[in-house]
């Protein structure tokens, strides 16, 4: 994709998009461009963060290594999505390690370009608070699924934010491997196996890294049951 192209998409993501448009180029001009193989890691715990990273392709995987050695994925991340604005404001450390979960490209918005311009404009930082705040919705929200939902919800629920709106059958790529969606949906591989299985009967199919949903009505009925009337099912 070339700069221009990659310079559009950010524009379009959810952080940048929201601010004042007239400091929207400006922060773009000070951003840096970057593109990962999957596997590739782009920052690591502890280190220090520079600024907010933002996804303009692709997936990139966060997650902590426990003292153990065990892996917790936190979260993945894809295109207009972005990463650590409460550490790059007060350029703190990483409290998390990323990885390219696939090919993927970035943009680096330096911390004190977002600080100076916060210091001029403000309106500016209801923007950064925003974006903030709807991380934590969604580790709300995750932590709802993981305590309130069975494991074939949680995995019903993913396979349909991958689906287009509306009703009908729905064919789909799996946009990673099975391992990091177990670990994203927090499953051990071989629960989303079972959960894979369990999800036959309302006609959903995976071969290899392909799903075929025969319903998607179907499925969200799956996702909208009360839990404890599924809790034979999970």
């Amino acid at each position: 994709m070339a700069h221009e192209d990659h310079k559009a998409v950010a524009r379009n993501a959810a952080l940048i998009r929201s601010l004042p448009d007239e400091h929207i180029e400006a922060i773009l001009s000070r951003g840096v461009f970057r593109s990962a193989n999957r596997g590739e890691t782009l920052f690591l715990q502890g280190e220090r963060c520079p600024g907010i990273h933002v996804v303009l392709d692709g997936w990139v995987k966060l997650y902590r290594i426990a003292p153990n050695g065990a892996e917790a994925v936190v979260g993945v991340f894809t295109k207009g999505e972005s990463m650590g604005e409460p550490v790059a404001l007060r350029q703190g450390t990483y409290p998390v390690s990323a990885e390219a979960a696939t090919a993927c490209t970035t943009v680096l918005i330096p911390g004190d370009a977002l600080i100076q311009l916060i210091h001029r404009d403000p309106q500016a930082s209801i923007s950064i608070l925003a974006a903030t705040f709807n991380h934590l919705h969604s580790l709300v929200a995750q932590l709802e699924q993981l305590k309130a939902e069975t494991g074939a919800q949680r995995v019903a629920r993913f396979l349909l934010e991958l689906c287009e709106e509306g009703g009908g059958d729905c064919r789909l790529t799996l946009p990673y491997d099975k391992v990091l969606i177990a670990g994203r949906l927090g499953m051990k591989p071989e629960s989303l196996s079972r959960a894979f299985s369990r999800l036959k009967t309302v006609g959903v199919t995976i071969t290899r890294n392909h799903a075929e949903i025969a319903d998607i009505a179907q499925l969200r009925s799956v996702v909208e049951t009360d839990p404890a009337d599924a809790w034979n099912r999970s």
